[in-house]
């Protein structure tokens, strides 16, 4: 009988053993998921925004290709159109209506 309670302790504190190495591991497999899914957030994140800022400038550069020779750049803001000029053509025209 005494041997018995001696085994049955024994199986209860293996059994809590046994729980308590699960759970660890469970917490365990939860916080490195957890960790990867922020990690991944953020390199998609970094990724957009890398895209995002080569489109800006990208924009920036046709914007300025097509100033460049002289001709008026429509850029369209909502409901709003504005034509932009190239300073330097206008200065050029200036000096030719000048002579």
């Amino acid at each position: 009988m005494k041997r018995e309670k001696i085994m049955a302790k024994r199986n209860l504190t293996i059994i809590v053993i046994v729980l308590l190495l699960i759970l660890l591991v469970v917490a365990i497999v939860y916080i490195i998921y957890d960790k990867y899914t922020i990690f991944k957030q953020q390199r998609e994140f970094s990724a957009f925004q890398q895209g995002a800022q080569a489109g800006y400038e990208q924009a920036i550069i046709q914007v300025a290709q097509q100033a460049s020779t002289c001709n008026q750049v429509p850029l369209r803001l909502g409901n709003q159109t504005m034509n932009i000029i190239w300073v330097d053509c206008l200065q050029a025209l200036a000096q030719q209506q000048t002579q």
